[in-house]
């Protein structure tokens, strides 16, 4: 029987690295692929030298801390995307001024507003324009 001791944080910076390189990076890590690293870690600690609790509490606060931005940042973009459409619906029937999507000059009323992929646009005439390509609004 061979006694040797296991590094442990091998293998969970071995899991990190093969994670992060499938999926672009460590910014595409949830909550649960960092509780996985934990549990890992802990399964491979060596016994005459285990986490420090300390070290472990620090870790369960990070990945609190990466679900409450998380969060945050799911409701920061379901705020904005609703914004975009009420302010895109107020424009109906008013004269805007602005660009296309290919830079074309568009001007005339605002007949309709949609919203597709998380972009509001406006139809004017026969015309497409995003909201954010509008330079001018009147009456």
């Amino acid at each position: 029987m061979s006694t040797g001791t296991v590094n442990p944080t091998s293998s969970a910076s071995t899991a990190a690295s093969s994670t992060s390189s499938t999926t672009g990076g460590l910014t595409q890590l949830t909550p649960n692929d960092f509780l996985q690293l934990l549990i890992t870690q802990l399964k491979n600690q060596d016994p005459l030298n285990p986490t420090n609790s300390d070290q472990m509490l620090q870790q369960i606060s990070e990945i609190d801390n990466i679900e409450a931005t998380t969060n945050l940042s799911s409701s920061l973009n379901s705020v904005a995307t609703d914004q975009g459409f009420q302010t895109a619906s107020a424009l109906i029937g008013k004269q805007v001024q602005g660009v296309d999507a290919s830079g074309n000059p568009v001007s005339g009323t605002v007949d309709s507003a949609s919203f597709t992929n998380g972009a509001a646009s406006l139809t004017v005439g026969s015309q497409t324009m995003a909201l954010s390509g509008i330079s001018s609004v009147s009456g």
